[in-house]
């Protein structure tokens, strides 16, 4: 007889391999024919809500590696809420208007100077519904499971017309305002920024040292005396109006030469060095609130510079005499206000010097910078020009230079409800908590939300002018615009006269005459995705505002989550949401931010066609996403081997369930095996971490703990030493179906766990799962952590510490060449304490449990070498290896018609396979 034929090896067709490139798209077709999605709401209907409202992502381009991040994360929340007791639904949304889908149709050489603006706005949205369709499969082959049928976006006419209704509600209690001041300008762009599109970048800028000479000194300064500015901006000295001192601050008047200069005295020996005042006199000195109103001249235009006071003058730069030009500056802008002065700001929406600068006219600002130094160096008002590098505003869109420009705008004044603002973001839960403080800070210093923009592919301001040029904004007015938003969508506010877009019969005492015009600019799309808790949380079925989160990555703290805080806090007087979990970017693996010129990019779609979905989502549930991570090719290979480790586990517990009938087979926990009982209490205790880290929104701590779960507890213990059970004994051996039942349990809890990391893995081992199931894994619930009845936890417990001394012994006699397996060892233990000896002697199967041939436990043992809580002697076992069990045992040969055989697998055989 072949021994072998009568082994109870593992069987099964659950692969190896896991080929997911290959497996998930089938499975995700199937998931979509089947939808997964509807029957998951339907089961979880009538349970308590949890709502992720989902920040919506440019629909523009393919997917990058953030987005894949970001999308994976919110669906490992709501898969795990919907198997947690929550009913969870998924509604993923788009943001659609705004500049780079203009600016792609100019690069498909669509001219929208011969269309008219509905025309071309038509051309946008059939562009950005082409690229939500595209990024909507991208997204479904990440596995992300939700309503992709009906998602939310932000052109559609609904959407329209609930943010119509959030600019009505902030109108009319009057936060909503249009002003002259100087914002954010865009020459690339040609439109307003708001500080939400605003990033920061090192750039190279003229340092110029300029002297403004005393016209009027009030008293306080002589005539002729040369009040020293230092800026960074040659270009808006044409604009200059003033000089701005504090009026605390202590200022000296300092000869050099024939020359007296006016510079602040913390500053003095810094400027006298910077300019090479070797020796220098201070002739006089005063406090800045004597200079005010103090009159200079402008260096080459003949107009007078006034000195005003400002506390916004600082000593950690410059000269402590601040160039005030209103149009190019905030600070600028206020204290020019209070002294009347005009916001001058002669460049037009290009960067381009209008007429208002002579000698400029036709130039582009960054270029005027060399002509007006040279100016300033022919008029001797040029002290010194040098170079600096610093960090200086950019278009987030066009990462080019921005300017500060004095336009006529729309406005949403944050100051008017900021302290309820600030109240609301204290009541919110923060992942990570340093959150709170960012987003606080950010909305602590903010005055004014500009929220209009020079563009024609966006959502219009809904307001018309009278004839003597007031904005009309009121209640019917904006309840009739929204209901035509409503019908027709915002292209008819293009398509259509004011006098049409306006209620029937409408009169305002600001146009006699019955004519009225409309605005022509549009909202700032933060405004659009902002108002998403107005058109999507309120109006979704399973949908209400607050949603229980947002997830963004860390640099929505300046955008959607503030944008969405600011309308909702302006509307309802609460926050829209409960949890803000957000989280870094993907780096290199070196920690490089990827760039197309440095060749270090890491695009999904290679992830999915190398490695498969399931890998990638491994990968994020394995890092740290609440700072920057990190991918590459090395370290996706690492996930890889984790993920390989996992599925072989599934594998062989699936292959030694073959002959498993839950229904028939399973034993009752009072009748398992101690160490199957311990191995479940172990399982217990992985189930309520597991929960805990989901329910904190941490998932590398679950990737740690089943990964370790599986190499450690399962692999190199329980799976190991139960084969001699699982393949020797018969097949209804108590043992072997106490085991099989453990076993059973052990794979539906890891499955069930792993599905919100991993869900096509999941679902196909579901599959192979004997007995009576649901038909999808994702149709089921979380296991909830029970209670192991008649279990001596400290005995295992002690007895895994002891085992660790064993396998170091048995290490150490490989290495050593005393042994070859572990199953040629016969193992001598002498117990150092009373409780180990106690432990060790209860076990009945210890030499199984340690994977040996033979344990004695003695008393004392000359040759045996000391561990922590044993000397254990290692030898080779002398007698015979039986060829079935491959145990060396001296009861090999006892069986006569067995003679290879232990006397153990002699009678197994004997009784089950006899012929």
């Amino acid at each position: 007889m072949d021994y072998k034929d009568t082994l109870l090896m593992p069987d099964t067709k659950f692969k190896m391999r896991g080929n997911l490139p290959n497996k998930e798209p089938i499975r995700q077709e199937q998931w979509d024919n089947e939808n997964i999605y509807e029957k998951v709401q339907e089961r979880t209907k009538g349970r308590p809500l949890f709502v992720l409202h989902d920040g919506p992502p440019f629909a523009n381009g393919d997917l990058h590696i953030g987005h894949a991040l970001n999308k994976i994360l919110k669906d490992i929340i709501v898969r795990h809420k919907s198997m947690a007791g929550y009913h969870a639904p998924y509604v993923p949304g788009w943001d659609t208007h705004g500049l780079p889908i203009e600016t792609a149709l100019a690069k498909k050489k669509i001219d929208r100077k011969k269309m008219s603006i509905a025309e071309f706005r038509q051309k946008c949205a059939e562009y950005a519904l082409s690229q939500v369709d595209g990024q909507r499969e991208q997204f479904k082959q990440l596995g992300v499971r939700g309503d992709w049928n009906n998602p939310y976006i932000t052109l559609t006419k609904d959407f329209e017309a609930a943010q119509i209704q959030v600019f009505g509600e902030m109108a009319k209690k009057g936060y909503i305002y249009k002003g002259l001041k100087p914002v954010y300008w865009s020459p690339t762009s040609e439109s307003a920024l708001a500080e939400a599109e605003i990033e920061y970048y090192d750039k190279r800028s003229a340092s110029i040292y300029v002297a403004f000479e005393v016209k009027d000194g009030k008293g306080v300064l002589e005539q002729g005396d040369k009040i020293v500015i230092w800026t960074t901006t040659p270009w808006t000295i044409p604009a200059n109006l003033g000089i701005s001192l504090h009026p605390d601050l202590d200022y000296d008047v300092a000869r050099v030469g024939e020359d007296n200069f006016v510079v602040a005295h913390e500053l003095l020996e810094t400027v006298a060095a910077e300019l090479g005042w070797e020796n220098y006199e201070v002739v006089k000195s005063f406090k800045g609130q004597k200079a005010d109103r103090v009159v200079a001249k402008h260096p080459f235009y003949d107009r007078d510079s006034i000195v005003m006071l400002g506390n916004h003058v600082t000593t950690d730069a410059g000269t402590g005499c601040v160039h005030t030009a209103p149009g190019h500056g905030e600070d600028d802008f206020y204290v020019g206000k209070q002294y009347g002065l005009e916001a001058l700001s002669p460049v037009d929406d290009k960067g381009v010097f209008t007429a208002e600068a002579p000698g400029f006219e036709g130039l582009f600002y960054d270029d005027a910078n060399k002509v007006v130094t040279e100016k300033l160096e022919a008029a001797g008002a040029l002290l010194k020009m040098g170079f600096i590098t610093h960090s200086y505003p950019h278009d987030w869109r066009t990462k080019k230079p921005t300017i500060f420009r004095a336009t006529s705008q729309w406005f949403a004044s944050i100051k008017d409800f900021r302290e309820d603002i600030l109240d609301e973001i204290k009541k919110v839960n923060w992942y990570p908590n340093w959150g709170e403080t960012r987003l606080y800070n950010m909305v602590r210093d903010r005055e004014d939300w500009c929220i209009s923009r020079q563009r024609t592919w966006g959502v219009p301001i809904p307001v018309f002018y009278g004839e003597d040029g007031t904005p009309i904004i009121t209640d019917e007015t904006i309840e009739h615009v929204s209901k035509l938003f409503a019908e027709h969508g915002s292209n008819v506010w293009f398509e259509r006269e004011a006098k049409d877009l306006l209620p029937e019969g409408f009169t305002s005492e600001h146009s006699p005459n019955g004519k009225f015009t409309k605005e022509t600019d549009i909202m700032d799309v933060w405004f659009d995705s902002g108002s998403s808790h107005q058109a999507v949380l309120l109006t979704r079925e399973g949908h209400r505002r607050p949603a229980d989160v947002y997830l963004e990555g860390s640099d929505q703290y300046r955008g959607w989550f503030n944008s969405s805080l600011s309308t909702a806090v302006a509307v309802t007087g609460q926050a829209p949401y409960k949890n803000i979990v957000s989280h870094g970017f993907v780096l290199d693996g070196d920690g490089r931010k990827m760039s197309k010129s440095i060749g270090n990019v890491v695009l999904p779609s290679k992830v999915l066609k190398q490695y498969g979905a399931d890998i990638l989502r491994l990968w994020v549930a394995s890092v740290d996403y609440q700072a920057d991570v990190r991918i590459s090719d090395d370290i996706l290979k690492q996930i890889s081997e984790a993920y390989r480790k996992i599925r072989n586990t599934f594998r062989f517990i699936l292959g030694n369930l073959a002959d498993f009938d839950p229904a028939t087979d399973r034993v009752e926990d009072s009748e398992l095996e101690e160490v199957d009982r311990y191995m479940l209490h172990r399982l217990q205790g992985l189930v309520a971490s597991v929960q805990e880290s989901y329910n904190k929104f941490e998932y590398s701590p679950i990737y740690h703990q089943i990964h370790n779960f599986c190499t450690v507890d399962l692999s190199s213990f329980y799976l190991d030493f139960a084969k001699d059970i699982l393949y020797i004994e018969a097949k209804d051996n108590k043992r072997r179906r106490s085991i099989q039942t453990a076993y059973y349990e052990i794979l539906t809890t890891l499955v069930q766990l792993l599905t919100p990391i991993i869900p096509h893995t999941a679902e196909e081992v579901w599959e192979f799962i004997p007995g009576e199931k649901p038909e999808s894994v994702q149709l089921t619930d979380m296991p909830e952590p029970r209670k192991i009845p008649g279990l001596n936890e400290d005995k295992w417990d002690h007895f895994m510490k002891v085992r660790d001394d064993v396998l170091k012994a048995l290490e150490e006699a490989r290495n050593n060449k005393v042994i070859g397996k572990s199953l040629d060892a016969k193992i001598t233990l002498v117990p150092k304490d009373s409780e180990t000896k106690e432990v060790l002697q209860s076990m009945e199967y210890l030499h199984q449990y340690l994977i040996v041939s033979e344990v004695v436990l003695e008393e004392a043992s000359a040759n045996a070498k000391e561990y922590k809580f044993v000397h254990v002697l290692v030898e080779k076992h002398p007698a015979e290896k039986c060829e079935r069990c491959w145990v060396s045992s001296d009861t090999v040969g006892h069986d006569h018609d067995h003679p290879t055989l232990c006397t153990r697998c002699a009678g197994i055989v004997k009784e089950n396979y006899s012929e």
